[in-house]
């Protein structure tokens, strides 16, 4: 298998420095972040693009994913902006499929048709996407779930005839958390770009082994995030090797089952020190003989 970085540690620098740096570590690809600062979709053109890629070949770097999930660049209308959510929640998921205004439902339509644009420019097999987002109050798990199938069947014709895959990402207190309520959702959907996101940690807080998931959501898999996550399983990405995970026993599973593709390491928390824990992560693999 082969390994890339997220750059979504990487915002607080430039896109050139971080490129050079995760080349210099030893990183075969980059999950590149499709939001401000890097390469939002919604103000780059082909230029920008065309210097994106130049900058991935003179660092001997691969596109692992696009990261289409974090989403800066936007901000919601007043109206969603002031409605009250169950949950605490990121910044970066607004707008997302859910918000109460349709104008904010559609802004997010918007982005990921021009995100899976992007990624095919990039030359990208895949983008990774929210799963619907924070439910607002108000709003039933059916109604949520409604709305997010409404908006992944409208991109749907993008990623076919781009031909690139939409990959949901199930994740902790948002719409899809679970590996089943994946599985209950792609069942909804009928294309052959859409699949999963599957990110280890998200399981593992979720109270799922995320090793006995490997064979069960495959049929889906297009690629796999990779961090640590506390013994507690509170949703706290955390570097390779300080948290509870098994992720030798995960990435010895993927190897038995021939896995060839790439495996992104996300530690988006560590945007303080990027350069040190890129390069921290690269030892932990290497250490334990995965590179």
């Amino acid at each position: 298998m082969e390994f890339g970085f997220s750059l979504n540690a990487f915002q607080r620098h430039g896109l050139e420095e971080s490129l050079e740096t995760l080349g210099d570590i030893g990183y075969d690809g980059v999950e590149i972040l499709l939001d401000e600062p890097h390469l939002f979709p919604g103000t780059a053109d082909e230029s920008d693009v065309a210097a994106v890629r130049d900058l991935l070949d003179a660092n001997g770097l691969a596109v692992s994913n696009c990261n289409a999930f974090m989403l800066k660049a936007l901000e919601p209308t007043a109206e969603s902006a002031a409605a009250e959510y169950d949950r605490d929640t990121e910044a970066f998921h607004h707008p997302s499929f859910l918000e109460p205004a349709a104008e904010d439902r559609r802004a997010r339509v918007e982005h990921t048709k021009n995100a899976l644009e992007t990624a095919d420019a990039l030359g990208a097999d895949s983008i990774s996407l929210t799963p619907g987002g924070p439910i607002p109050n108000g709003t039933s798990e059916a109604d949520a779930m409604a709305l997010f199938l409404e908006g992944i069947r409208e991109v749907m014709p993008t990623a076919e005839e781009v031909g690139v895959d939409v990959l949901v990402e199930p994740e902790p207190e948002l719409l899809i958390e679970t590996s089943d309520d994946f599985l209950e959702f792609v069942d909804r959907i009928d294309s052959p770009r859409i699949g999963c996101n599957f990110d280890a940690g998200h399981f593992y807080c979720v109270d799922e082994d995320p090793i006995e998931l490997i064979d069960k959501l495959s049929a889906h898999t297009g690629h796999y995030h990779l961090e640590d996550i506390p013994a507690d399983r509170t949703h706290e990405h955390t570097q390779l090797g300080e948290g509870g995970m098994d992720i030798d026993g995960f990435l010895r599973a993927l190897g038995d089952r021939g896995y060839d593709g790439f495996v992104t390491v996300e530690l988006y928390p560590y945007e303080e020190t990027p350069h040190e824990t890129a390069s921290e992560a690269m030892d932990y693999l290497e250490e334990h003989g995965w590179t």
